[in-house]
């Protein structure tokens, strides 16, 4: 086994180690409303989660890995450099994703990600002209706003909807009718959240086996058709992850945001889970966090705008505005850092 290889498999491990960590740092997307609304013990709505989250892969493509493996332009960097590049990223990722878990606060693996790749490609290359392909982060960007506010939109309309469509039934009737419903719409919503995030991971280790020369890259440095065993092993990971839950965040998710009931619950994964589909068919890769977030304060403020504790919510926005550069800085200093390391040891 030559130290390529090696280096490869370490990083692929890492990757599925990003993977993981993403299945419990957002574990909470998954189940915080259909436990907080007591429709299933933490214990049964993680496996129920996890379940789905594994078999995204037969619903949904691989255009969210692409569009992650596409973003930074890997052959305009220094070949002997493009595996540190990749395992700076990941620990920018990781890093950020662990502090954030331990703040119990809900931010974007996606953005993790994508802003560690960002920071270690552009300290590799001292300048970002021409390195970041430009219709991957513009769309990227724009659904940082976007996935929150259609979210939003989609929660506070089915709410109003089914408020209507209920309007002459006992609350009685309606919590026990939704109280089946969840368990559809957190199938939902796992759904979505395997198929967009597990993606990531997939395109970041097929940028790893291009960087480290086992298969080759698209053109332009493109990245190639995304390996069957990668896709398995991928959603696999982010499967586990969410096994392990992420109490913290579910915490915060949960009960902190608004006060759910299983109606509202419902119209919260079920408008979440819509803008997911809709989004990882187009290859947008967004995060299930901002996306949830936003479906759970729409349900809330359909009884009134105090419900929703904006305090939390504020404190939610500014931890999603500084992941990326926060991520992307890291993996510029571990990178450089690795860099130092390696120029010493030659």
């Amino acid at each position: 086994m030559n130290a390529t290889f090696a280096f490869v498999l370490v990083l692929v491990a890492l990757a599925l180690l990003f993977d993981y960590i993403n299945g419990f740092h957002d574990a909470a997307n998954s189940i915080a409303t259909v436990v907080s609304t007591r429709v299933l013990s933490p214990a049964i709505a993680v496996v129920w989660a996890a379940f789905f989250n594994f078999i995204a892969f037969l619903v949904f493509g691989t255009r969210v890995a692409k569009a992650i493996g596409d973003g930074v332009r890997m052959d305009l960097i220094a070949s002997d450099l493009r595996l540190y590049v990749l395992l700076a990223a990941l620990l920018g990722a990781i890093i950020w994703n662990l502090i954030t878990w331990w703040l119990g606060l809900p931010t974007s693996s996606s953005h993790a990600l994508l802003g560690g790749y960002a920071g270690a490609g552009i300290a590799a290359y001292r300048g970002f002209h021409g390195l970041l392909k430009t219709d991957v982060w513009v769309r990227t960007l724009k659904f940082i706003v976007l996935s929150p506010l259609i979210g939003m939109v989609l929660g506070f309309t089915l709410m109003v909807l089914v408020y209507w469509l209920f309007r002459h039934s006992s609350p009685s009737r309606v919590d026990r009718i939704f109280r089946r419903g969840q368990l559809l719409s957190a199938a939902a919503f796992s759904l979505g959240h395997g198929g967009n995030d597990a993606q990531k991971t997939m395109g970041i280790i097929t940028a790893v086996l291009a960087a480290g020369g086992l298969i080759a890259y698209g053109p332009n440095g493109g990245l190639p058709a995304i390996p069957i065993w990668v896709v398995l092993t991928a959603h696999a990971a982010i499967g586990l992850g969410t096994l392990s839950g992420g109490w913290r965040i579910v915490r915060t998710m949960g009960t902190r945001i608004t006060k759910l009931k299983p109606v509202g619950g419902f119209c919260a994964e079920t408008g979440a889970a819509l803008t997911l589909a809709y989004v990882t068919l187009t290859g947008v890769p967004v995060s299930t966090t901002h996306t949830i977030t936003g479906a759970i304060v729409g349900v809330g403020a359909t009884r009134r705008l105090s419900a929703v504790k904006w305090g939390v919510a504020g404190r939610i926005v500014w931890a999603w505005v500084l992941t990326i550069p926060i991520a992307g800085s890291i993996a510029a200093v571990t990178f450089l850092l690795i860099e130092l390391i390696y120029k010493l040891a030659r």
